[in-house]
C-alpha cells in the first residue's frame, strides 16, 4: 500500500498475513473453533462463506454434527486434503490482505483442485495471493507466476507467456508434468 517496509513492526506485518502451511495443525476441539481461531468475531456469514471457498462445505455437511464435529487429536479421521480445505478456510477467514498458501492443492483431487483454484481467484479480488506449488495446474490462472530455481528467478510472467518461451524452464518444467 505503498509504505515502505522499513518503517513497519515485524508485528504489524505479520498481522497483515495469513499463511497456509503444506502441513497443516488443527486442535482438539470443533471445527468451528480450529476456524475461529484465526478470528473470532467473525459473523457466521463469514465463517460459512469461508468454508464455501475453501471447498470444505461439502464434507462438513456429511459429518453428523457439520460445524460442531469434534476433530479430535491432529483432526483424527479426517484426509489430509481435508484438514488442507479446513485450513484454507482458516486463513480466509482472517481476512488478511496478503494470504501466501504453500503447495495448496498438493493433497487435493483434480476436480476439488480445480474448484479451490478458482474460489481463489474470486478471493484474491481484495487480497493477494502469493501460491507456492510445484503443480503447474495449481497457478496456471495466476496473474504472475515466477519460476524459481536455486533460489532465484529465472522466469517471470503469465502462464501463456512462459509457455511461449522457446527453451525455457517454465516450458521444459510444463511437458514434464505433461507427460505424466
Amino acid at each position: 500500500d505503498g509504505i515502505d517496509l522499513s518503517g513497519v513492526t515485524r508485528s504489524s506485518l505479520r498481522s497483515q498475513i495469513a499463511f497456509v502451511f503444506q502441513e497443516n495443525a488443527l486442535f482438539d476441539g470443533t471445527i468451528e473453533e480450529n476456524l475461529r481461531l484465526a478470528n473470532t468475531g467473525a459473523s457466521e456469514l463469514e465463517l460459512r462463506r469461508a468454508v464455501q471457498i475453501a471447498g470444505a462445505d461439502e464434507f462438513i455437511h456429511r459429518l453428523p454434527d457439520g460445524l460442531a464435529t469434534r476433530l479430535g487429536r491432529a483432526g483424527a479421521g479426517l484426509s489430509v486434503g481435508q484438514k488442507q480445505r479446513l485450513a484454507i478456510a482458516r486463513a480466509l477467514l482472517r481476512e488478511a490482505p496478503i494470504l501466501i498458501l504453500d503447495e495448496p492443492t498438493s493433497a487435493l483431487d483434480p476436480d476439488t483442485e480445480r474448484r479451490l483454484v478458482a474460489a481463489l481467484r474470486e478471493a484474491a479480488r481484495n487480497r493477494i495471493v502469493l501460491v507456492v506449488a510445484h503443480r503447474l495446474s495449481t497457478v496456471r490462472e495466476a496473474d504472475q507466476i515466477l519460476f524459481l530455481s536455486d533460489g532465484a528467478i529465472l522466469e517471470r510472467g503469465t502462464h501463456a507467456q512462459l509457455l511461449a518461451l522457446s527453451g525455457g524452464a517454465y516450458r521444459r518444467y510444463a511437458e514434464l508434468q505433461s507427460a505424466g
